[in-house]
């Protein structure tokens, strides 16, 4: 029986030579299995009609859109996850729901190996390759571009050797990712960190300098989960789909930073993330207005470790399904409203309510109606200091100082 091996297919130059290359290079058939997270461009059709062209036995393009908002956008928003505190894991988050479902296929067709086309120099090798393990260790990963040396030039001589149906004439500056929760953009000049990002580079927000009036928006939150914008109810994805227009209208949400690689690198990176940002900054000030003060305190320490798994590819790890399971429970009071501007590149909050909120105007007022006991406080400061106090005598007693 001839081997099969199923390929994460993007419809590019790289993985479109991988299904060819593999084919040469041990003789198996290739099933090529295209996703739909949100990232738009060319018709999913017409890439499934390339990857046959190019040489696969078979092609499923995958509509994973819902269930990548629903299953991944929303633990990430609720985790508050930023990577360095500021990136919200666009391409993170997207790997391990295109793992699941190559894994799927693998099973479906009988397919020995699973494959990908990514470089040596990235994350998404080991995003890959770690969820293949975790889900399917049985199984052997083929990694072409990396492991066979295929520069651009030899990728592209490759498929004009092979007549394959692909414009490798074309040659973006820019190497883009993208999918609904966010869009990333890298090398070309922008590998000179010292050069700007030109408008040239934005796709999914407008330039934040051109005066324009501000949009307000009011997201309606229930255990963390966002369910409504301006009382209309919507799903996850049309949710995040509509803040990416308004938010990316105003120009909210774009990001350059040199971020640190998992493969010990840095490099710079380009993001517009409008609705995401958005989302994490009304979620962030609804915690702030809804979890008790020790518990916040903890979350924000497991929100950095969580944003860690998730870059790192650690995405099918015991410990990230325990964190998920904390902030199930963290979440429980997180219901209520947001109100935000978006304006001049930012979305700004301007409201906040919830019949959970632990904000008690008569405590924290200082007019009239203030029901907090003052009186209270100063023998808290006395017990608060109490082992500080005695541990500042003790020093000075042991320095010879004066007051010990």
């Amino acid at each position: 029986m001839t081997e099969r091996v199923v390929l994460a297919y993007s419809g590019g130059l790289d993985t479109s030579v991988a299904i060819g290359w593999i084919a040469a290079e041990t003789g198996a058939e290739v099933i090529a299995v295209a996703a739909d997270v949100g990232q738009g461009g060319e018709d999913m059709t017409v890439i499934r009609e390339r990857a046959l062209a190019c040489g696969a036995v078979e092609a499923e393009v995958l509509d994973l859109k819902d269930e990548f908002a629903d299953d991944h956008c929303l633990p990430a928003l609720r985790a508050n996850a930023l990577y360095m505190d500021r990136y919200p894991l666009v391409s993170a988050l997207s790997r391990p729901v295109i793992v699941k479902h190559m894994v799927e296929a693998a099973r479906r067709y009988g397919a020995s190996a699973l494959a990908h086309g990514c470089t040596g120099k990235g994350n998404d090798q080991v995003r890959f390759e770690v969820g293949f393990g975790a889900l399917a260790p049985d199984l052997r990963v083929l990694a072409p571009v990396r492991d066979s040396g295929m520069t651009r030039d030899k990728a592209i001589a490759f498929a004009a050797e092979q007549a394959l149906p692909i414009d490798v004439t074309k040659s973006s500056p820019y190497s883009i990712d993208q999918n609904v929760w966010g869009r990333a953009v890298e090398t070309g000049f922008l590998e000179d960190i010292w050069n700007g990002p030109i408008e040239d580079v934005y796709s999914y927000t407008a330039d934040p300098t051109v005066p324009r009036e501000p949009d307000e928006v009011v997201i309606t939150f229930v255990h963390g989960v966002p369910v409504a914008l301006d009382g209309r109810q919507l799903s996850m994805l049309q949710i995040i789909t509509e803040l990416n227009t308004r938010a990316g209208a105003q120009g909210a949400g774009r990001l350059d930073m040199v971020e640190d690689r998992l493969v010990g690198i840095k490099s710079r990176e380009v993001y517009e993330c409008p609705g995401a940002i958005t989302l994490i900054t009304a979620h962030q000030e609804l915690e702030n207005v809804t979890v008790e003060r020790d518990l916040a305190r903890f979350k924000r320490g497991v929100e950095q470790r969580w944003g860690e798994l998730a870059y790192d590819g650690l995405w099918f790890s015991p410990l990230r399904r325990a964190l998920d399971t904390f902030i199930d429970t963290a979440s429980q009071h997180v219901s209520g409203d947001v109100r935000l501007t978006l304006h001049g590149g930012r979305a700004v909050v301007t409201g906040r309510r919830g019949v959970a909120s632990l904000y008690d105007y008569g405590l924290a007022t200082y007019d009239a109606e203030d029901t907090f006991d003052q009186s209270l406080a100063k023998g808290f400061i006395e017990l608060w200091g109490l082992p500080s106090k005695r541990a500042a005598h003790r020093d000075r007693r042991l320095a010879g100082g004066a007051g010990a």
